[in-house]
């Protein structure tokens, strides 16, 4: 790796897009595997890896959730949630992250007999530890790291109430650990208009929330989430399509959370030369960088700085303005 490339990676100090089952390395899912007696199609990290890892040649957002079917398996108990947090969070402090916002559907760890509640319990408690060791002792000379959590609503059929109690599950935890609520899956398939309930009750109960939209849906589906009252957009990527849409995003500060490597993956964008990232910037909107998956996209939030500068010309300071809006886009930073 080139000195500035290195030196780019700094600048991936805050992620505030990654979820907790596609970022599990291929040894902690060997681990949680052999704690929960769950079978494995091999029984080595480099054996696995292809197992987790989106293909160069993905086609689709669908083909790459695909790879999410591994690590949910092994995330069906207690324990097994409460150590992925822990070795993630850990992780994330080793590679110099000051803050994280860790993303997972409590609903889909309910396999084994786990409620929602419990299931947030303990991915609370792991990421606890992770950021009370991290500041013991890997970050010595260092501030820490922060870590919160974000609960996701699904898209799909019939998972209204599984919604909805993830929503109150949010409320009941919101400021011991949990920051937000989101939406994630099948964009294209379970269209955002479909959730207006839930983001309704969110409302009600006074929890921000950012949803997954304008990634394998158009325009409109921000425009949907915008009006539901989303603080922020996971993706945003097709916002380019609509100059009034990116002139509203503009004026309400709505922050988007962008992830190259896994945009380029799920068809997103056809390559990084037509990423909108930079005409985002130059707009006024709040664009962030962020990972999306650490395993199934091999990535990192610094690594994506990197690619950026690499293959996009990302300068150092359009890299400093990325990373200043995502502490201000930060729900769990005062």
């Amino acid at each position: 790796m080139r000195r500035d490339d290195r030196m780019m990676e700094k600048f991936g100090k805050i992620d505030l897009h990654l979820h907790l089952d596609g970022s599990l390395s291929a040894e902690t899912v060997l681990k949680l595997a052999q704690k929960g007696h769950v079978e494995l199609p091999a029984d080595t990290p480099e054996g696995l890896r292809p197992y987790l890892t989106a293909k160069n040649d993905c086609g689709s957002l669908n083909e790459y959730l695909k790879c999410f079917d591994i690590p949910l398996a092994v995330l069906q108990t207690a324990e097994n949630l409460r150590v992925a947090a822990y070795d993630l969070g850990l992780g994330l402090a080793k590679r110099g992250l000051r803050y994280g916002e860790i993303r997972f559907a409590p609903q889909l760890h309910r396999q084994k007999g786990l409620t929602q509640e419990e299931a947030v319990q303990v991915v609370l408690a792991g990421l606890e530890r992770a950021a009370h060791e991290a500041k013991k002792a890997v970050c010595k000379a260092g501030q820490g790291i922060c870590l919160r959590a974000i609960l996701c609503c699904m898209r799909g059929d019939g998972l209204r109430a599984e919604n909805l109690e993830t929503v109150r599950v949010a409320s009941r935890y919101l400021g011991k650990g949990v920051v937000a609520v989101d939406l994630a899956g099948a964009e294209a398939l379970y269209p955002t208009d479909d959730y207006e309930e839930e983001f309704r009750y969110a409302r009600s109960l006074g929890i921000p929330f950012t949803i997954h939209a304008g990634e394998a849906d158009g325009a409109k589906s921000i425009w949907k989430a915008l009006e539901f009252g989303a603080a922020r957009i996971g993706h945003g990527v097709r916002a380019i399509e609509d100059e009034e849409l990116m002139e509203e995003l503009k004026r309400q500060g709505c922050a988007l959370e962008m992830c190259p490597s896994s945009n380029l993956q799920t068809k997103a964008v056809g390559s990084l030369s037509e990423y909108p990232l930079r005409k985002y910037l130059e707009h006024g909107i709040k664009v962030t960088v962020n990972s999306d998956n650490m395993t199934v996209s091999d990535t990192w939030v610094g690594k994506e700085f990197a690619l950026l500068s690499q293959e996009y010309g990302l300068t150092k300071e359009e890299a400093g303005k990325l990373l200043e809006n995502a502490e201000w886009a930060a729900f769990g930073i005062s």
